[in-house]
């Protein structure tokens, strides 16, 4: 029987190495492809440091859950619209799929037309807006371990109030918009700070249909929103 259960469980842990993996390899390709096809160059200098920046935070948070929380790492690699139950949530997770490429591609046309002229200075402080979102999703993570990226509610899930969650009740989301916030001055772009105003709304409408779900499904849920005022940003909503 322990023979059995070992063969279980080293197959779950390369099932989950390969899709790990796997998702890995189609974020590299997706975001190589968005910056460097529109901008047909690969003289691009603020889209390496992006890149630089950007899997260096996947990769820190990746090995931390694979070593202390693999099975929110399962929950995150199982994402996307093809994931989704709800249809509305499939529809939701399509558009900010585009928004996402969207908020790459145009500051790849923005480099090859010389639409912005944006400082180093600026290009810095969006890289470290970038560092921040995912510091601030690091913190989410090792407060919630059922942090998924599909709106679930597991079997032994409870709602979480210490951390992050004591400040908003959707710090994930917050800190995904500091991440976008960043991203276009990161690339030099001013344009693509144009792509924020319809992630924020789509962002807006998700944590909506999230608590709609939550508060019919996972007891306490509702006391803490009693508890926790503000959704998305502190002192403001």
């Amino acid at each position: 029987m322990r023979n059995n259960f070992m063969n279980i469980t080293n197959k779950s842990t390369s099932a989950l190495k390969m899709k790990t993996l796997f998702g890995f390899v189609r974020l590299i390709v997706m975001l190589g492809i968005c910056l460097f096809g529109p901008a047909w160059s690969f003289d691009f200098w603020q889209a390496w440091v992006y890149l630089i920046v950007f899997y260096g935070s996947v990769v820190m948070i990746t090995i931390y859950l694979w070593k202390k929380d693999p099975k929110l790492l399962e929950r995150r690699v199982e994402r996307g619209p093809g994931a989704e139950k709800e249809k509305t949530q499939k529809i939701i997770q399509l558009f900010l799929l585009i928004l996402f490429c969207a908020i790459l591609i145009i500051p790849s046309f923005d480099h090859r037309f010389g639409w912005s002229d944006v400082p180093v200075y600026i290009v810095i402080a969006g890289d470290m807006l970038v560092v921040l979102g995912y510091f601030l999703i690091f913190l989410v993570f090792r407060e919630n371990p059922f942090a998924a990226a599909t709106i679930q509610v597991s079997a032994d899930q409870k709602v979480i109030t210490t951390g992050p969650y004591s400040i908003v009740r959707h710090p994930m989301y917050a800190a995904g918009l500091i991440m976008f916030s960043g991203t276009p001055p990161a690339l030099g772009s001013w344009w693509g700070l144009l792509i924020l105003v319809p992630i924020m709304l789509v962002i807006i409408w998700r944590l909506l249909e999230e608590e709609k779900f939550l508060s019919e499904n996972l007891p306490g849920y509702k006391e803490y929103c009693q508890k926790v005022r503000y959704r998305l940003i502190p002192l403001l909503w």
